[in-house]
């Protein structure tokens, strides 16, 4: 294996080749913001990839499709909370907290890490012609908590599908630290998209409270309603056009459905996106689905600890993780266009 370390000096306002192969070949770029970005490369298509930021997946497009979300950023901006650059395909949401903050919470939206600015970056090119984009942060605070985060992307040569992962360790000597995790991909929407998942019928339930930042229309509560009678189905994107604010559903305690997750979003255009994960590492799935002029996107699966609904739920629901001094986890989410 071959690494390289990427260093902020090597992106400029131009692009420039870093490693080419006949397989992958990798560029840098840094915006007019001031973001750095890498372009991985391959036969089917490109990945962007923010090294030094949150290792934010920027932009993803293979077979000449769009995997992003529809939204109002030209580019990536300078920020402390992933609100104000939400034009990505994929952010790391956490670690010590994650979700929408309930008014109760005091954590910022989708918790400390998602625009945290990373300590180093570095490629790691396999014989094969597999290429990971690494990121290394140390989060650590006088009287707080300590962790390590080393968030990666791999791209495989002739592959639509790619890998997100995520290791965290705590490096505490003695104490325990919560963490909540979320792999949150903003898949773009798909007219007509029809959603399908190796889980029963049902496992998808609708969300039935109402968070701080939606506020509901007549016509918001009676699509719920519908949604909830069948009326509407909620496995199709032919009636979302309608859904804003956001519709959302919930599927809870997956491994007792099975080892491993495998989710799907069909368009007419017979192009279907995919994504797979353990159930054991990310237990918890969320959908979010949201239509209007300026922000498209059809989340049809976003793996995991918990439901997205901030430190204090997870806690009522016994779904935040207690990692144990020095103990590390890890999470790993395959997904792109099925092949």
């Amino acid at each position: 294996m071959l690494t390289i370390p990427l260093h902020r000096n090597q992106f400029t306002d131009v692009w420039q080749l870093i490693v080419a192969s006949e397989h992958i070949k990798v560029q840098s770029f840094r915006y007019a913001t001031g973001i750095e970005t890498l372009r991985l490369d391959n036969s089917r298509g490109y990945i962007e990839i923010l090294p030094f930021m949150g290792q934010i997946i920027w932009d993803a497009e293979f077979d000449h499709t769009s995997l992003r979300m529809t939204n109002m950023f030209s580019c990536p901006q300078p920020c402390q909370e992933i609100v104000d650059t939400y034009g990505c395909f994929a952010f790391h949401s956490g670690l010590l907290s994650a979700g929408c903050p309930s008014p109760a919470d005091d954590h910022p939206l989708h918790g400390e890490f998602p625009c945290a600015t990373m300590d180093e970056a570095w490629l790691e090119i396999d014989d094969d012609g597999t290429v990971r984009v690494v990121s290394s942060y140390e989060y650590v605070q006088g009287f707080g908590h300590h962790y390590w985060a080393v968030p990666h992307v791999e791209m495989r040569p002739d592959s639509a599908m790619f890998d997100i992962g995520m290791k965290v360790t705590n490096l505490s000597k003695y104490a325990p630290m919560p963490l909540q995790y979320m792999c949150h991909m903003n898949y773009a929407f798909v007219e007509n998209g029809v959603m399908s998942e190796n889980l029963p019928a049902g496992a998808f339930q609708l969300r039935r409270s109402v968070p701080a930042h939606v506020t509901p229309t007549p016509r918001w509560s009676e699509i719920n309603e519908q949604i909830l009678a069948g009326d509407i189905d909620a496995s199709s994107l032919a009636q979302a056009k309608e859904f804003d604010p956001e519709i959302v559903f919930f599927a809870d305690d997956l491994p007792q459905y099975g080892e491993r997750v495998e989710c799907e979003l069909a368009g007419e255009n017979g192009v279907v996106f995919r994504t797979e994960f353990s159930s054991e590492e990310l237990p918890v799935a969320t959908r979010w689905i949201l239509y209007n002029a300026d922000q498209q996107v059809a989340a049809f699966v976003i793996p995991g600890t918990s439901r997205p609904e901030g430190f204090l739920a997870a806690c009522e629901a016994g779904t935040l993780i207690e990692l144990g001094a020095g103990q590390t986890r890890t999470f790993t989410v395959t997904t792109g266009i099925k092949e």
